[in-house]
């Protein structure tokens, strides 16, 4: 099936590793200029640079399509507009963005902090209001459409019971984020839409997945953890003309988990 992404640039934010490393290569795999966002903070010791250029350098070895590593911080609004500009200056307009960083803190609440609280939802709920905020100005001033797919979880409607409430509610708070934005912008044919995964091999999750592996299967009913290509593959849909009459949909990718 032709998803008719040939030449359309895709910024996925969070790219370099996991879930968003997966859905850059099934993105170039289309065709898709793919910018890998990374995220470095020298105060915390984080610099995902060199995975980001290892990524794009096989992303044009194997699939013969341009990709930009772009460094940033989504909870910082210049930095969210930097990377725009830097996309569209080697690549060209964004297209697709796809709003994969997060992070996933454990601390439950009696003894989590304010800082904790505030960072994880300024990654994962001010971040995507940002670059969403960024693409459909830029869109809209434009006169062109787009398409948007926010990374939400299961935990969004399910809570947490091990120590990741903050992490829940900002998965909630995205996915009405994402009704709301899609109501808001749907009359300039720009497409919003979510995703909410369930458990996953990525390097976010797997020592939390491997302590508690048999109570984590437990919860599924297919009875294993996704590979984040699974995932990957309904989000690169969501991405594409072929969801053409879809916009604020949270689509479940969690295993039977939601079966909603």
């Amino acid at each position: 099936m032709d998803l008719h992404l040939q030449d359309k640039v895709a910024l996925v934010t969070g790219g370099s590793r996991g879930l968003g490393r997966a859905i850059a290569r099934e993105l170039a795999a289309e065709g898709a200029r793919v910018a890998v966002h990374y995220y470095r903070d020298a105060e915390r010791g984080i610099d995902l640079a060199g995975e980001a250029a290892e990524l794009a350098e096989s992303i044009r070895a194997e699939y013969g399509v341009p990709a930009l590593p772009v460094p940033g911080d989504v909870a910082r609004a210049a930095d969210v507009a930097e990377a725009f500009r830097a996309v569209e200056a080697e690549l060209g307009p964004v297209d697709v963005l796809v709003n994969n960083a997060g992070v996933w803190p454990t601390s439950y609440v009696k003894d989590m902090t304010e800082a904790e609280w505030n960072r994880t939802v300024a990654v994962n709920l001010t971040g995507p209001f940002l670059t969403c905020r960024e693409a459909v100005r830029r869109w809209i001033d434009a006169g062109r459409t787009g398409r948007i797919v926010n990374v939400s979880s299961q935990a969004a409607f399910l809570g947490s019971t091990t120590g990741h409430a903050h992490y829940a509610a900002s998965k909630g708070g995205l996915v009405t984020f994402t009704v709301s934005l899609a109501r808001e912008v749907a009359a300039h044919g720009i497409h919003v839409n979510a995703v909410a995964p369930g458990f996953m091999e990525t390097e976010m999750a797997r020592a939390s997945i491997e302590k508690n592996r048999d109570q984590t299967l437990k919860r599924i009913p297919l009875g294993r953890v996704a590979h984040p290509s699974e995932i990957a593959a309904v989000v690169v849909f969501l991405a594409s003309d072929r969801a053409s009459y879809m916009t604020g949909a949270t689509v479940d990718a969690s295993g039977g988990m939601l079966m909603r």
